[in-house]
């Protein structure tokens, strides 16, 4: 049997650093086999300048969105952001999936190897039941009435449905849920029609982005109005509660699910020790996904890392989509994390894009790291987080 034998600079396994003569094993493949040390590894190694690691895991995308790169300027603010996406997705078919092929193309090169990714629609299907890259789909529902709670439910089920039957013939076992949008953009009978058909699955949920969406259901006000508007809707349609958003809305799951919590710009330290919690005491699992890059494109804001990491939390990354974003790239994700929160450990951030995203997304066996048997991917990062790709 053929190994190949890697010796980087530094070499990260998915948890930690290991030391400064590390040599990691694989076959052909990139099944791994064993990391040893240097003097015991023998001939026809591979020096490697910069930081090997085991393949990203990109925890929240937006694929389907890659069209509109460079359509919305930075530094609108969420609402107007918002606004934009939904009357600026008219691109037709052909510019559509252009850009998907090549965002996919990108996170492949760049040495994503799993991607938790959002659609509203099946326009993925091709690309995905051809890529190499793990892929689970969350099919995002959007429902702001209870009247047409079923009646959404359907559609996005029909959209969930013809995703995974598209790639169901892939070599890679693709997963498909259905998801809430938002807290902003989903009715009460919609939450509970989702959480009836999610037992234990993995979901995502974009979480307190703006502090105007705790003012939704604290007052049934704010600047979420103006959002409504472009759909005929003259004011909120969503029950005012008097509590944030976060609040009015998890004790809608019971069901053993796995939910990612995008996002979480604005998330204040009393939400984050209630909502861990209440999943403790619900039996659900609340990871919370960072998409830094994102925040910055439409907030210039950058989210409160520190209050998740004091409470424990379970971190991911995520890259959001090319409508805010400048490019899909982990890497990059790591980069701004470093610039604006220099104190936190390069190590922990590493795991975050690695291992904590594998287990998340239920990839563990395969991805995250490099324990032996699993074939995680390789991506060789240069020392200053400029720019990655992948080896294997």
């Amino acid at each position: 049997m053929t190994f190949l034998k890697w010796k980087p600079t530094r070499l990260f396994d998915g948890q930690s650093f290991r030391e400064n003569n590390a040599v990691l094993i694989t076959r052909a493949d990139g099944t791994v086999e064993n990391i040893i040390a240097a003097e015991d590894a023998g001939d026809e190694i591979q020096e490697l300048k910069g930081i090997l690691s085991p393949g990203f895991i990109n925890c929240h995308c937006h694929l389907e969105l890659s069209h509109l790169k460079d359509v919305i300027p930075p530094h609108t603010g969420l609402i107007e952001f918002l606004c934009s996406v939904v009357t600026k997705r008219g691109f037709s078919p052909d510019i559509v999936q252009e850009a998907i092929v090549k965002a996919e193309k990108e996170m492949y090169d760049n040495g994503i190897v799993g991607v938790g990714d959002i659609g509203n629609t099946a326009d993925t299907a091709l690309v995905k039941s051809r890529s190499l890259i793990y892929w689970q789909n969350f099919t995002e529902v959007l429902g702001f009435t209870d009247e047409k709670a079923a009646e959404n439910m359907a559609h996005y089920s029909s959209v969930a449905a013809a995703l995974q039957q598209a790639l169901s013939q892939s070599a890679l076992p693709h997963r498909t849920s259905l998801v809430p949008h938002a807290p902003y953009s989903i009715s009460p009978d919609t939450f509970r029609l989702i959480n009836a058909l999610t037992e234990n699955k993995i979901i995502s949920l974009h979480n307190q982005e703006h502090p105007a969406e705790d003012d939704l259901y604290k007052t049934g006000g704010g600047e979420y109005l103006k959002f409504f508007r472009i759909f005929g809707m003259n004011g909120s349609p969503l029950p005012v509660t008097g509590m944030s958003s976060i609040r009015s809305v998890l004790p809608y799951f019971n069901k053993g699910q796995t939910i990612l919590l995008v996002h979480n710009s604005y998330m204040p330290e009393e939400d984050i020790v209630w909502a861990n919690a209440y999943a403790a005491q619900t039996g659900l699992t609340l990871i919370y996904c960072l998409c830094i890059n994102a925040n910055l494109y439409i907030e210039n804001h950058v989210p409160p890392v520190a209050l998740l990491m004091k409470h424990h939390c379970k971190i991911v990354l995520g890259t959001d989509s090319y409508s805010s974003n400048w490019q899909l790239s982990i890497t990059s994700e790591i980069a701004s994390l470093r610039k604006h929160l220099p104190d936190l450990p390069e190590a922990t951030i590493l795991q975050w894009a690695t291992g904590n995203g594998a287990s998340a997304l239920q990839w563990q066996d395969t991805l995250g790291s490099f324990a032996s048997g699993k074939k995680p991917g390789l991506a060789l990062i240069d020392e200053d987080y400029h720019r990655s790709v992948r080896l294997l």
